[in-house]
């Protein structure tokens, strides 16, 4: 039997993100993801999930400044610190509304992303993520729906199983 998670930045985007919660329990919703979790307290966000019933399939690393665009910063060079941070407050968040994915936003090309970084941050994360009992988890994303996004396509995703 499939399971179906509600994407909150997706759903229901006319009301509140703490709205949200109730809307997709009430729509049939067991489960919900979240790209954003980071507008609200990880204790409001738990009292919600527990209120409704609810459990989380994902949340997604912070996208790093949105004013200048980011959508990651899992590829950036020069952000790593700024990277660690994220990921910790992800498995902070991941802790408290009982989640055990953290999805890591790659970043964009034009933002200067680069492979070796790419690697070296997932590794980190992995490490850290483990250390704590949660997975982490990549997504190629299509440059229609983000232009320029660093992990376009599944080829890229592949990691060569001698380290690469």
């Amino acid at each position: 039997m499939p399971r179906f998670a509600a994407n909150l930045n997706f759903l229901f985007t006319e009301l509140p993100f703490l709205e949200r919660f109730e809307a997709a329990a009430k729509a049939g919703f067991r489960a919900v993801e979240m790209g954003n979790p980071y507008e609200a307290s990880a204790g409001e966000i738990a009292a919600r999930l527990n209120g409704n019933g609810l459990s989380v399939a994902l949340i997604n690393i912070s996208a790093g400044n949105p004013a200048a665009g980011e959508r990651g910063l899992t590829a950036l060079p020069g952000r790593e610190k700024d990277f660690g941070s994220d990921m910790a407050q992800a498995l902070t968040y991941a802790e408290a509304i009982g989640c055990k994915l953290v999805h890591l936003l790659a970043g964009l090309v034009h933002h200067g992303a680069r492979r070796d970084t790419y690697v070296a941050n997932l590794k980190k994360a992995a490490r850290m993520a483990a250390a704590s009992g949660f997975g982490i988890v990549i997504e190629p994303i299509n440059r229609r729906d983000i232009p320029g996004y660093f992990l376009k396509n599944g080829r890229r995703a592949q990691c060569d199983p001698r380290g690469g």
